[in-house]
């Protein structure tokens, strides 16, 4: 691929300087530093008596017993446990279906005006009709997952393989790849961005998916039942712990999935 795309003149992208690049990370802290700061002063001056506003002191206090008692790790890898299966197992079947699209004009034609139909659809409307066929526990949240998952990855893999430029499939022929070759070498090479792009939002829609899944399907134990037990409670503190819990994982989610895309983004220009 690399040879691909030397002939058709392209180059790396210039790289930032470092002094750059961590200028910009600092720049992000910025906005939640100003926010807790102005939540502190909100709480510390008592402009509110409502028992909405809790004061940062009394959610820290809250997070430390939820660690302490284990409530945390356990409601968290419920809900983390039910994120990757239902991720996984969209993610292949976007991969295989959005595959199939891209490669085969009788499929886009058969299966793809179904499938652009189908995508228009809210995700949370299905809720009523899969507690219904499959209940409301975990079966149910990692089909609903699943949904939401493979949504994205079927919607940009098909979108990146039936972009991928002319000329490199014609410089393929000139280099006379059978199919398999012009698929491994040509065609996945230069949709990785957008496969990419779909795995990355099915990673993304499958953790918030959990959330509302938990949320509406309340049966079993996660973090989006921890919200759902301080609203009950109307615990404010526990509700906004759980929030910032949230709020983390979504972080680290994106941390892995950028520095994966990096990886096999330097491994396929070798």
């Amino acid at each position: 691929m690399a040879q691909l795309m030397a002939l058709e003149g392209g180059a790396a992208p210039a790289r930032q300087p470092t002094a750059q690049r961590s200028t910009g990370r600092w720049r992000g802290w910025v906005l939640p530093g100003s926010a807790l700061a102005l939540w502190w002063l909100a709480s510390h001056l008592g402009w509110s008596h409502s028992g909405l506003l809790v004061s940062p002191q009394q959610v820290w206090h809250t997070g430390v017993e939820q660690i302490v008692t284990g409530a945390l790790w356990r409601a968290l890898s419920a809900s983390l446990a039910r994120e990757l299966t239902g991720f996984i197992l969209g993610t292949v079947g976007g991969l295989l279906l959005g595959g199939l699209l891209g490669l085969s004009p009788w499929a886009q034609r058969a299966i793809g005006p179904s499938f652009n139909t189908f995508k228009q659809i809210s995700l949370f409307a299905w809720i009523p009709l899969i507690s219904v066929w499959f209940g409301l526990g975990d079966l149910a949240k990692i089909v609903f997952l699943s949904l939401a998952a493979l949504i994205p990855v079927v919607a940009h893999v098909s979108d990146g393989i039936r972009n991928v430029p002319v000329s490199l499939l014609e410089v393929a022929r000139v280099f006379r790849y059978n199919r398999r070759q012009t698929i491994l070498r040509v065609i996945v090479p230069a949709a990785l961005p957008s496969i990419f792009t779909g795995v990355y939002l099915a990673l993304i829609y499958s953790w918030l998916a959990t959330l509302g899944a938990e949320y509406l399907l309340v049966a079993g134990r996660g973090i989006g039942n921890l919200l759902v037990d301080g609203s009950d409670q109307f615990r404010m503190d526990l509700v906004l712990f759980g929030v910032i819990v949230i709020g983390l994982v979504g972080w680290a989610l994106n941390a892995v999935a950028r520095a994966l895309e990096r990886h096999i983004f330097a491994a396929s220009r070798n």
